[in-house]
């Protein structure tokens, strides 16, 4: 048969764009792939026919032949050692980094994201401890819908990870790890890292598979992510620079202002001075803990860890920012958790504001005597009086989520895992991981300890606020 009859008659991965996914012919980025790929120095050819298989079964995501003898025998693949090089001039300066991978923050639907990078692999002999920590450091996290983007620049000859190995790393992933991941982002991919992707094709479920997206810049990862901001590497960023020069990476700041009726995207106080809030509790807010508080619905299972209708979500964000009366009686309990993430990310500036970030994320260096003490005076004593009854009637409602703990499965410390990163961020860089724990932990210790924390009344609370 000849080779080119034997081509794949597209590349796999979903396009970003809707409308492209639904084509006939869709594309694998928003943007033409780049032909910037070496010249593989072996052979290709034979990684385009994988073996046929029999009386196939579906195991997990992947479909595996009916041999009982198939884990216990050798499987010779032909992509063992031939990644291709990426960049190796790039990374010659590569340093060992404390963390195996990036909290990058959380999307348009508050799933936290994490970023691998190639140029931090180290050597093959190390790999399978250096996967086993990339594990360990998102595990707290899986319970909940999560994104991982991969950055595929900087990989070096003596890092290849081989397929073979790929293989056995995705098979030890247990099911949390494979169902609740929701898109896996590849940036800068090649032409090669696309053939490897159709290669494993046949033994990979339709599900899964759809999970992969391509993207070719970082200004369409920005856009497919909602993140203004992005801190990454500097070889990243110039390589980006590199294969898109015409490209722009200036990202335009959140809008403190507009329309007085805006309640997504503006500060609290621009909210409190332009919509009838009682209490300083914005109007959607109350409408979204109201329709959340109903029995039959706070102990739906899952709540605020799985992930709403995004289309549904942004449709009626622009219905409330355009200062329409929205109905949510009838909306899905997960598009309502989903809104009030949404809310809580999209102000200008977190709930518990910039300036407490630092005191914050020092919170599992204080001796556990004093954590009550020093909590209760960062809330009560340096937030604003806006932010401190808006934060006071979340807590209360969240409360009484995890008072349904047994049917919705939602413990504080699943809550504090969800609401962490969406009540605070930070204003410079993006958060690491050292710094989302004590963010999580935080949290979990308003949920458990809110009683004595708020004993006095909100209205009697005299703040001095500028």
């Amino acid at each position: 048969m000849d080779v080119n009859s034997r081509l794949p008659v597209r590349l796999p991965g979903p396009a970003i764009s809707s409308i492209v996914g639904n084509s006939e012919e869709p594309l694998s980025s928003l943007s033409d792939p780049h032909d910037y790929e070496p010249k593989l120095e072996f052979d290709d050819t034979e990684l385009l026919t994988p073996a046929p298989l029999e009386k196939d079964v579906m195991i997990g995501d992947f479909v595996l032949a009916d041999d009982p003898e198939l884990e216990n025998e050798e499987i010779v693949n032909p992509l063992e050692d031939d990644f291709e090089d990426q960049l190796r001039e790039q990374s010659e300066n590569f340093q060992a980094q404390k963390n195996k991978c990036d909290f990058l923050g959380t999307d348009k639907q508050g799933r936290h994201i994490f970023g691998i990078y190639a140029s931090r692999f180290p050597e093959k002999s190390q790999l399978e401890g250096f996967v086993r920590q990339v594990i360990k450091e998102i595990e707290p996290f899986v319970e909940n819908d999560y994104i991982l983007v991969y950055f595929h620049q900087g990989l070096k000859e003596d890092n290849k990870p081989s397929a073979q190995f790929l293989w056995n790393s995705y098979k030890e992933l247990d099911r949390n790890f494979r169902k609740n991941l929701k898109t896996l982002y590849v940036v800068h991919p090649t032409w090669f890292i696309r053939v490897i992707w159709n290669f494993f094709s046949p033994f990979i479920s339709d599900k899964f598979r759809k999970k992969l997206v391509y993207i070719s810049s970082l200004d369409e990862l920005r856009q497919a992510l909602g993140l203004n901001k992005l801190k990454l590497p500097d070889t990243i960023c110039e390589f980006d620079d590199k294969l898109n020069p015409s490209r722009s990476r200036v990202s335009q700041p959140a809008n403190p202002n507009g329309r007085p009726t805006m309640q997504f995207g503006v500060t609290l106080k621009f909210i409190v001075m332009h919509s009838p809030c009682l209490n300083s509790i914005p109007p959607i807010v109350r409408k979204c803990v109201d329709s959340l508080s109903i029995t039959g619905v706070i102990d739906t299972e899952g709540i605020f860890r799985r992930s709403g209708n995004h289309g549904e979500i942004m449709a009626i964000k622009e219905r409330v920012n355009r200062g329409e009366d929205v109905d949510l009686s009838t909306v899905n309990v997960h598009v309502i958790a989903g809104l009030l993430k949404s809310f809580l990310r999209d102000l200008a500036e977190p709930l518990l504001t910039f300036e407490l970030y630092d005191d914050v994320t020092k919170f599992l260096d204080w001796p556990k005597e004093e954590r009550s003490r020093n909590v209760t005076q960062l809330i009560r004593e340096k937030l604003p009086e806006e932010n401190y009854e808006l934060f006071k009637y979340i807590v209360d409602f969240l409360v009484r989520v995890v008072d349904c703990a047994d049917l919705n499965k939602m413990t504080s410390s699943n809550l504090a895992i969800v609401f962490g990163p969406n009540f605070l961020w930070s204003g410079r860089t993006n958060t690491s991981l050292e710094e989302i724990a004590p963010i999580n932990a935080f949290v979990d210790f308003v949920l458990q300890n809110h009683k004595a924390i708020y004993l006095i009344d909100v209205n009697q609370r005299t703040v001095s606020v500028d």
